[in-house]
This record gives structure tokens, C-alpha cells and sequence, in this order.
């Protein structure tokens, strides 16, 4: 962090501390620079000096590295999707700094939701935090994070007779069979931080 330029830093301090993402033209009201194009400019200093990575989902959301293994992910909420029917798309409720040796996949796919309710009790309680690899497509016994409906939930996905559906740990939830004209999976559950990781 020495070596860098002031207004990287405070680049960098703004994406870490800020509940929503920044566009390049809200970077530049926040940091008072003359033009988009320097803000553009810095930022592609950061990634190439492997402090940011950009969401290839989200153009205006960039996810900060630090050179000591933490990387700050988005923690997004259950409540609703966003208007194209991804959680990724809502809105973030914050950043969460978290270790890389935790996760057993790329730290670029990753990102955190809070848990809601006690369907996928025992395993995932109200209020965790779940661990999620992004990804839209998934195999039959994966736990994800989905929406049907326009509902955001965490559910283990079972083939059955030619129809796919979504069930809970919990045995007082019956399973849902999904409606396939409004299913959407934002990605798959690789593990639960409560006082400990729990993998899946």
C-alpha cells in the first residue's frame, strides 16, 4: 500500500467501506477529479496490481484483494432479486472481509448471502453466512442460492422425474417443484461461517 497513489488508496478504501457499488461517475463526485477517465485510469492500475478484480457480472461493482489473503466480498440479502431476477443484481448490504484460504475455489467467483429462516436447519441456521460460488448452472444434490418466483432462497436441488425440485433440510418443509419460466440459480453453496466453516 506504500507505493501506491493517494487517490488509489482512497479508491480502494471507498470500495471496501461503502454498502453499494460505485460507478466510475460516483467515484469521481466522492474523489473530485476532473474526469472519468482518471478514475478509469487508477482503477486499472489497482488490477493490474492485483488489488481490484471487476465483476464480469456487475460493471460497476469491483471486488477488493489485499496482499495479506483478505478479500472483501459482497454479502447480499435474502429479502428480494434483483429486476433481472439475480440476487447479484440487488443490493449489497455490505462487505465482508474474509480469508482466501478458506475457499477451495476461485476468490473472483465467490460471494456471501445471510441466511434466512430455519428451513435448512440443521445445517444452515437464520442468520449464517453462506458462502457462495457463483455460478448458473449446478448438478442434481447441489445446495444453491436461487430464486423462483422472484423468491431468493437456499434450497438442495433433487432431479426427479424429468422435474427439478427444491428441497429443504428442515422436514417440516414440503419440496417445491420449480417454475421454469422464473428459476434462476446465482450459485452454488461451498460452505457456512457461523462460529465455524461447515463444507458442503
Amino acid at each position: 500500500m506504500k507505493d501506491l497513489h493517494p487517490t488509489q488508496k482512497r479508491i480502494l478504501e471507498l470500495l471496501k467501506n461503502r454498502e453499494r457499488c460505485w460507478t466510475i461517475r460516483d467515484l469521481q463526485s466522492e474523489l473530485g477529479l476532473s474526469s472519468t477517465s482518471v478514475v478509469f485510469h487508477h482503477i486499472q492500475q489497482l488490477e493490474k496490481k492485483s488489488l481490484l478484480k471487476k465483476d464480469p457480472n456487475n460493471a460497476s461493482n469491483y471486488q477488493v484483494i489485499e496482499n495479506n489473503g483478505i478479500v472483501y466480498l459482497n454479502l447480499y440479502g435474502m429479502a428480494q432479486c434483483g429486476p433481472d431476477g439475480s440476487i447479484l443484481s440487488g443490493e449489497i448490504i455490505e462487505r465482508i472481509p474474509i480469508s482466501d484460504k478458506i475457499l477451495n475455489f476461485p476468490v473472483t467467483e465467490a460471494f456471501l448471502v445471510k441466511a434466512r429462516g430455519d428451513s435448512m436447519e440443521p445445517k444452515i441456521y437464520d442468520g449464517d453466512i453462506v458462502i457462495v460460488q457463483r455460478k448458473n448452472f449446478f448438478e442434481n444434490g447441489d445446495v444453491v442460492v436461487c430464486s423462483n418466483k422472484g423468491i431468493v432462497m437456499i434450497k438442495k436441488i433433487i432431479f426427479k422425474n424429468n422435474e427439478i425440485y427444491l428441497y429443504s433440510y428442515n422436514s417440516s418443509y414440503q419440496p417445491v417443484k420449480i417454475d421454469k419460466t422464473s428459476f434462476y440459480v446465482d450459485g452454488v453453496v461451498r460452505g457456512v461461517i457461523n462460529y465455524s466453516v461447515k463444507d458442503f
